[in-house]
């Protein structure tokens, strides 16, 4: 029988780097495609009908914090904040909008379900070795 071999600093590491260029890449994607392809105006009727309440202030936010967020993440720059930022952004989408459609894909809460538990995930464990916060950390600066 194959022993499992122990999870190391630096394993530890590169799985958090992985998740969040995984994760990160995703808020980009999805809050770029909200900026400059729907636009705020697009998105706030788009919430609007979906009943988010305030959609006129909620989609800038929205918008801004996915591509923001995302960015973030991938740099490994605020990570932390950014991670609770970002979860609780899918907590709300889940609760407002796809809780009501059950769990899988289209409607569903599935995919809003795992960005919530890997944004939380980061927002925990923090951007791992491979970061700028960690960079500013080495340097002698507090993380953001």
């Amino acid at each position: 029988m194959t022993s499992i071999p122990a999870v190391t600093d630096k394993r530890f590491d590169t799985a958090l780097l992985v998740l969040r260029l995984v994760v990160g890449t995703i808020f980009i994607m999805h809050g770029y495609q909200k900026v400059f392809t729907f636009g705020i105006a697009g998105v706030t009727t788009s919430f609007a009908q979906m009943g988010v309440p305030l959609a006129t202030l909620v989609a800038p936010v929205v918008a801004v914090l996915e591509l923001v967020g995302g960015i973030a993440l991938v740099l490994g720059v605020a990570t932390r904040i950014a991670g609770l930022l970002l979860a609780i952004d899918m907590l709300c989408a889940i609760l407002i909008v796809h809780g009501k459609h059950g769990f899988f894909v289209p409607k569903g809460i599935e995919f809003v379900f795992g960005n919530l538990g890997m944004a939380l995930a980061l927002a925990l464990a923090g951007a791992g070795a491979y970061s700028l916060d960690a960079m500013m950390a080495r340097r002698g600066r507090p993380a953001p």
